[in-house]
């Protein structure tokens, strides 16, 4: 059994490692999980004793096969309560981060197995990302940033890269969501903020949010 501190770390390492590749210093998981970084070098060490994580110093850390298993699972258990607070209770896209969280850390797999099942095995959680299959699969989906369209190009909203509440809200007031058909009208070189056209209304928004916005090309 191990503790909802260790399961965060190996979680963070293997988010870190989805976006960085291998080279995942005890710098990037101080600032992933927000903790000095003497705590990180504590748990690495206790981590690589119970065979989840290979350390090799100066050379970083990675996850074995046992520590990847377990980080998938929690990623899996955390996006699956995800769909079951924003479909089923009604939350909000952008409050149910910091519950699932916590519920991610449940252990019983018949539990888990039956929510996916009530679920109807959703694929994607509300903000777009992959659901795990319960032996670890993710079906990964090809996709771009918005800011890396073309001019007249278009693309189906497919995720956020950015899942803070803050964002989240922010797409919500400005009527941003997925499933969004989205087209790039024009581009502005000064600052690369880009006009952009839904099915609502026309509106301009900075390089920080379209870098932020997964699309599918269409």
């Amino acid at each position: 059994m191990l503790s909802q501190t260790e399961e965060n770390y190996l979680k963070a390492i293997y988010s870190i490692g989805i976006s960085n590749g291998k080279n995942i210093n005890t710098t990037l998981i101080s600032r992933k999980l927000k903790t000095k970084p003497s705590s990180v070098t504590d748990m690495i060490r206790k981590l690589a004793e119970k065979d989840l994580i290979y350390y090799e110093k100066y050379k970083g850390v990675s996850l074995t096969q046992s520590g990847k298993k377990i980080a998938i699972d929690i990623v899996r258990k955390h996006r699956l309560w995800e769909v079951f607070l924003v479909n089923k209770l009604n939350y909000n896209w952008d409050e149910v981060h910091e519950m699932a969280e916590q519920l991610e850390h449940i252990k019983s797999d018949t539990l888990v197995g039956r929510l996916e099942a009530f679920l109807d095995f959703p694929k994607h959680d509300p903000h777009g990302d992959p659901i795990p299959d319960e032996n670890g699969n993710i079906a990964q989906h090809k996709n771009v940033m918005l800011s890396s369209l073309e001019i007249n190009s278009s693309g189906v909203v497919i995720g956020v890269k950015d899942s803070s509440s803050s964002f989240l809200q922010f797409l919500d007031n400005s009527n941003i969501k997925l499933g969004d058909t989205i087209k790039v009208i024009a581009k502005e070189d000064y600052d690369n903020s880009i006009l952009i056209e839904n099915k609502l209304q026309t509106k301009s928004i900075s390089q920080q949010i379209s870098a932020n916005l997964f699309v599918k090309k269409i």
